[in-house]
């Protein structure tokens, strides 16, 4: 809108704007005020707006000068002047508008701000605290500024892409029904019925597949999850978003190519770092847990894991030979070219495992005068050289190894691949490496409990349909499910989905639900399923993790805007927080807290 004098009421133009075409002209900025320097009268500030900086002068004969001196940071102000080209040796390069400045004739104050908690204008470490507390001024921070603007383009990127390969956008329920997508709902209160309660979605897992049953064929939207678990520096507590997508008349390879193009070109549009070509390389759940000891391996470096149970089976180390007797097993991780390292490198490793919980961890090495390490003597020529042939190590290979059961081992050797990566340095730099981990098992046995639960995704199909189901072993039988990894980061979880009413009823009656409590559970999916359901499958890759690897970020809370503390609290609103007895009133509730 313009007034009186033809201007637009705040700006003409944004302070990323003014050039060298500008001088001469009026402009108008709006902003807050960034930086102040009094140089021998004459005072310069730095005035920020969400596109960047413009430099204005104030000379000391206007009448709000003295206004000028005492404005603080961060105060906001509309500025109107003359451009004016900067002398050479004032030009600053690194701005876009570093050749030109705004000599101020006018100046009006739209807010004074207080005294700041902390500064906005470095990168100084600021507790997390104090940072979410006042959040809207750590968002003022350009660092933290850029993050939030590289998720809207992201975001803006996948949904046009998602668009061009055919999807449809829709929007699914917040408020539903309870579902074991494993971890705890966040409940609602239903104040018309009182005692029942819906259910924040962890994912809108039964929604897009009823889409499918609908008859959608191509589904996608930006989905927020709730899920009441802890905090991981890779997973915000509460809520999170999530790129949901589902497909009908599809297999597991059709879901496989339309990730791959997404990612492949979302990471080239968005990075400059090197990015897997597709198709991403595939592994199995149970290969991914032998090499890499976890289903999310970072495969930016080589150090695979082997499994040497067989060498120590009759061998005369009995340490070894005990633990594969007792049914444990001997991983063994070759690292090459350490023969040189100090005696520190290996001595410091034992005690890395233990902090692990682990029992130990035992080494020889293959050096160029012959083989040594603290079992080196134990193990006998043959052994040695078995081992040499059974893992490919070279002259300066050390073979670090790990007994135990077989999960443990798996969990302790994948931890030391990445430590001594860490430690060597191996990973490659800038690049991302994809991979698919793919045949998980359907099932695993919860000892605490006692029963057989799901393993993944309860909707998945079971490799080998319903005749796997009644003839093999629960634990023997693989699902259709995969997960997407990128160094050493899972982005997502899929599947191709159990579309048939008779084998969701038996897969969920090996994991204990009895028909009756299926239905209740699942009754609107499992009855659309009998009206005509196509085979279809999905996926849903995190939003948060995907922007937190592109923007090479350790923690995942730097690329939200309002993130919660790791306790799962809202410093900034203030939330959890207490009600009133009038709304408990309302809705039929009663606080019971726990015993202090």
């Amino acid at each position: 809108m313009q007034n009186a004098t033809g201007l637009h009421r705040y700006r003409t133009h944004t302070c990323a704007e003014l050039r060298l075409k500008h001088v001469g002209s009026t402009a108008r900025l709006s902003g807050w005020i960034h930086a102040t320097r009094d140089h021998g009268g004459i005072i310069f500030i730095d005035l920020r707006d969400h596109y960047g900086l413009t430099q204005l002068v104030f000379n000391p004969d206007k009448p709000f000068y003295h206004q000028v001196s005492r404005l603080s940071r961060e105060s906001t102000v509309t500025v109107t002047g003359q451009v004016m080209k900067r002398d050479a040796e004032t030009i600053n390069p690194a701005l876009e508008t570093g050749q030109v400045e705004l000599w101020v004739d006018e100046m009006e104050i739209l807010s004074q701000a207080q005294v700041l908690p902390f500064s906005i204008t470095d990168d100084r470490p600021i507790p997390e605290a104090t940072r979410l507390t006042y959040r809207f001024l750590d968002l003022r921070r350009q660092r933290v500024h850029d993050r939030l603007m590289l998720r809207s383009k992201v975001i803006a990127s996948i949904r046009q892409r998602m668009i061009d390969m055919g999807f449809s956008e829709f929007q699914t329920p917040i408020l539903t029904s309870s579902s074991p997508e494993g971890a705890r709902d966040y409940l609602v209160p239903s104040r018309l019925y009182p005692g029942q309660f819906y259910a924040l979605p962890q994912a809108p897992q039964q929604f897009k597949q009823l889409l499918m049953v609908a008859g959608f064929d191509r589904y996608f939207q930006i989905a927020p999850c709730f899920r009441d678990e802890d905090a991981r520096a890779d997973r915000s507590p509460g809520e999170f978003y999530q790129l949901d997508l589902e497909m009908s008349f599809v297999e597991q390879d059709d879901v496989f190519e339309v990730v791959e193009h997404l990612f492949h070109g979302l990471f080239r549009e968005f990075s400059a770092w090197t990015v897997t070509d597709a198709p991403f390389p595939r592994l199995t759940y149970a290969d991914a847990m032998l090499h890499y000891g976890t289903d999310k391996p970072d495969l930016r470096f080589g150090l695979e894991i082997q499994d040497v149970s067989d060498l120590f089976a009759e061998s005369d180390f009995r340490i070894f030979r005990r633990t594969v007797e007792q049914g444990g097993v001997i991983r063994a991780l070759a690292v090459p070219d350490v023969a040189d390292r100090p005696r520190s490198f290996f001595d410091h490793l034992e005690p890395y495992i233990k902090e692990q919980g682990g029992k130990g961890l035992a080494y020889v090495l293959y050096a160029p005068d012959g083989v040594r390490g603290p079992i080196a003597s134990v193990l006998g020529d043959e052994v040695i050289e078995q081992l040499r042939q059974a893992t490919g190590a070279t002259e300066g290979t050390a073979l670090f190894f790990i007994a135990d059961t077989a999960p443990t081992a798996a969990m302790l050797a994948g931890r030391l691949r990445l430590h001594v990566a860490d430690e060597l340095e191996l990973r490659e730099k800038n690049a991302y490496r994809f991979c698919w981990i793919v045949d998980y098992p359907m099932y695993e046995w919860n000892d605490d409990r006692q029963c057989m639960e799901f393993s993944h995704n309860p909707f998945s199909m079971p490799q080998g349909g319903l005749a796997a189901l009644e003839t093999q072993s629960p634990l023997e039988i693989l699902a259709y499910q995969y997960d997407l990894v990128c160094n050493g980061n899972e982005l997502s979880s899929g599947a191709v989905r159990n579309h048939r009413p008779d084998i969701m009823y038996k897969a969920f009656e090996i994991a204990g639900y009895s028909r009756e409590e299926v239905d209740a559970q699942f009754g609107g999916m499992i009855r659309a399923f009998q009206y005509g359901a196509p085979p279809h499958g999905g996926i849903a890759p995190g939003i948060d993790r995907i922007v937190m690897l592109l923007a090479d970020e350790p923690n995942i809370r730097e690329v939200i805007a309002f993130p919660m503390n790791q306790t799962a609290q809202d410093l900034l609103m203030g939330a959890p927080h207490e009600v009133t007895p009038r709304q408990l009133e309302e809705l039929h509730l009663q606080i019971r807290l726990p015993k202090k």
